[in-house]
């Protein structure tokens, strides 16, 4: 087996491997329930208006994509886990929007050079695993003169902080791959996009989480919901001593971000949001 053979089996087995962790647990209710107010943010911090041909990568069910179409966009929804579409389909339908849902990867888009007006991810290209290869792919569909808009988990906050928490329990990375919330740190993004951008204006906001009583209801919350939550549950799964650990720090980290006065736990999570043109 030539080296080039190796690697291009190697992708396809981590890509097939990214897919099934998205599409265990429930991560459509999950963004429905927890971070909803993210699409519309980012589709109006990046202009989306009438007649923009805008692709959405790594869509999930929409969270960006139907407010882009119900901004006026001709949107194209893109993911590698297509069994996210369907409940995207069905909102999408019940807020009177039509758009286009297609299985791509975002490290290698079946898309041409500057097909689209606007590129747009929300909490999405940060999980893909070669940042470089994707930062490329999403400005090559860009056209010149387009815009494109990032929402990404910041390594300190709320989210970069419980991927680094599960990071012990859960399965090595492949060699190459890395931390998804890189892609919230203003020196990486900078440094991925370059001078192919101009314009490039980032700030950083948070989305109050408040829906669970407690530490331990978000935790159970997101073992039942989360792809790489249920992984690291799954790869400790054989050891009890182990699955107690992953139990007691994820409660200790909410407790640690807990922000709640009356009793109830409230979180902030922080993220940045990305602006420029191409």
């Amino acid at each position: 087996m030539t080296d080039l053979t190796h690697s291009v089996d190697a992708d396809r087995a981590l890509k097939a491997k990214h897919r099934a962790m998205w599409a265990s647990g429930n991560y459509p209710e999950l963004a429905s329930d927890l971070i909803s107010s993210l699409g519309p943010v980012l589709v109006e911090a990046v202009g989306v208006r009438q007649g923009d041909r805008v692709l959405d990568i790594a869509a999930g069910s929409g969270n960006a994509s139907i407010p882009a179409a119900l901004a006026g966009g001709t949107v194209i929804a893109s993911d590698l886990t297509p069994e996210l579409f369907d409940e995207g389909r069905r909102q999408a339908a019940e807020r009177g929007v039509e758009l286009e849902w297609r299985e791509a990867d975002a490290e290698a888009l079946p898309f041409a050079d500057g097909e689209f007006d606007v590129v747009i991810s929300c909490i999405g290209v940060m999980f893909a695993p070669h940042h470089r290869v994707a930062a490329d792919e999403l400005l090559r569909v860009c056209r010149q003169g387009g815009r494109i808009g990032l929402l990404s988990w910041t390594p300190g906050g709320f989210v970069g902080q419980m991927l680094a928490t599960m990071k012990p329990y859960a399965a090595a990375p492949p060699p190459g791959a890395e931390p998804p919330p890189l892609w919230g740190d203003e020196r990486h993004v900078r440094a991925l996009l370059g001078d192919r951008v101009n314009g490039v204006e980032l700030t950083t906001g948070t989305v109050t989480i408040d829906r669970f009583a407690t530490p331990d209801e978000f935790r159970q919350y997101f073992a039942s919901h989360y792809g790489p939550t249920i992984a690291a549950y799954r790869n400790v799964g054989d050891d009890p001593e182990r699955t107690a650990a992953l139990d007691a720090d994820l409660v200790a980290l909410a407790e640690r971000y807990d922000q709640g006065s009356d009793g109830g736990l409230v979180l902030e999570w922080e993220y940045l949001l990305l602006t420029a043109r191409r």
